[in-house]
C-alpha cells in the first residue's frame, strides 16, 4: 500500500492453528478471527453497575468548537487512514473552516441527543502485520492485528473520551499516583 514504508518482510512460512497449518484463505480467515476476537462474544456481568455508589448525575452539555480543535491537535498527521481514507492531516485542514467543524460538532450533538451512532463510524479494517525480530512467523502469535476506523468518528470518540477523564480528574476521584 502506498502509505507503508518499504520493509523487507519476513520470510514466508505456512501459518499453523490448533497444530494445522492454514493452506487456504478460509483456513487463515478462520485462524485469525478466533485468534484476534477471542473477546467478541465473551458475556459481561452488567448486574456489578447496580452496585455503585452513584454520586451525583451530571446533564450532559453539548460539544463546543474548542473540545475538537484541541482533541485533533494531538493527532498525529502521518496515521494511516482508515476505510474512509482520510488521515489525520486531511481532517485538520477540514475544521480549519468554522462551517465544517460546526457541522462536525452538530454531529457529535445529535447524535448524542438521539442515542445513536451511525454505521458508518463502526466501519473498520484490520491489517494484519508481522511483528519484528521474530525467528518463526507460523505462530499467529508472530503478528499482530491493526484496526483502522473512519477518522470522524475517532475524533468524536476523542472528544467524548476527555470529557469524563476531565471530570475524574477534576474531582480526584483517582488518587494522584
Amino acid at each position: 500500500m502506498s502509505w507503508v514504508n518499504k520493509h523487507k518482510l519476513p520470510a514466508i512460512e505456512t501459518i499453523k492453528y490448533n497444530g494445522q497449518p492454514c493452506l487456504d484463505l478460509e483456513d487463515l480467515w478462520q485462524a485469525l478471527h478466533s485468534s484476534f476476537n477471542t473477546a467478541q462474544f465473551c458475556q459481561i456481568d452488567e448486574s456489578m453497575l447496580n452496585e455503585l455508589d452513584l454520586h451525583s448525575l451530571l446533564l450532559w452539555i453539548l460539544f463546543f468548537e474548542e473540545e475538537f480543535t484541541s482533541a485533533i491537535v494531538k493527532c498525529n498527521n502521518t496515521s494511516v487512514p482508515g476505510p474512509d481514507r482520510l488521515s489525520w492531516k486531511h481532517l485538520k485542514c477540514i475544521i480549519k473552516n468554522k462551517i465544517c467543524l460546526n457541522n462536525i460538532i452538530t454531529i457529535a450533538n445529535t447524535c448524542f441527543e438521539i442515542g445513536y451512532w451511525p454505521n458508518h463510524f463502526e466501519n473498520s479494517m484490520t491489517i494484519v502485520i508481522p511483528k519484528p525480530n521474530k525467528t518463526s512467523y507460523d505462530s499467529l502469535k508472530s503478528f499482530r492485528p491493526i484496526v483502522l476506523l473512519n477518522i470522524l468518528g475517532k475524533l468524536i470518540e476523542k472528544v467524548i473520551g476527555n470529557r469524563p477523564q476531565f471530570y475524574i480528574i477534576s474531582n480526584n476521584f483517582i488518587h494522584q499516583s
